[in-house]
């Protein structure tokens, strides 16, 4: 029987992915007591990388939401196997760090990362919302636009 987290996920028409496996020699999350640390989560898509560039140069804020949203969808397949595959196990969404790829210029992180805030609000409701910074980062691994880590309390 699917799980009231699960129901909303296919009324709103999401597929969680396949979770990554790790790039090099760390754990996707670690589970410690009621809490799930996911590690940095890219915009991975069903054939491999899905937005590389810089936001400001390469991309501008719509496409970078973009980037955020299907980072939090790859964030959330780790939280759902670090889960034992349920997610309404999960209490709240506690902090997510973004880090976005972008210009010196360019100053609407905040504004960027709003693409994976807004998923989990939609899925989640209250208790989506979360603690969070948004920063820029000069490059990020492979060239990706977004990276997002985040810390979830589960029951």
């Amino acid at each position: 029987m699917a799980g009231r987290i699960d129901a909303r996920l296919k009324e709103l028409e999401i597929e969680l992915p396949v979770p990554a496996s790790p790039a090099g020699t760390y754990l996707p999350y670690v589970v410690t007591g009621n809490l799930v640390f996911i590690s940095g989560q890219g915009p991975m898509g069903p054939t491999g990388i899905s937005h590389q560039g810089k936001l400001g140069r390469d991309h501008d804020v719509e496409a970078g939401k973009a980037a955020a949203r299907l980072t939090m969808l790859n964030v959330l397949a780790q939280l759902k196997a670090a889960c034992g595959g349920n997610l309404d196990r999960v209490k709240r969404a506690v902090k997510i760090l973004g880090f976005v790829n972008a210009t010196a210029e360019f100053d609407q992180q905040p504004a960027v990362i709003n693409g994976a805030s807004d998923l989990l609000v939609e899925i989640f409701g209250d208790a989506g919302r979360h603690a969070r910074s948004a920063v820029s980062a000069p490059s990020l691994p492979f060239q990706i636009s977004v990276e997002i880590e985040a810390v979830f309390e589960i029951a």
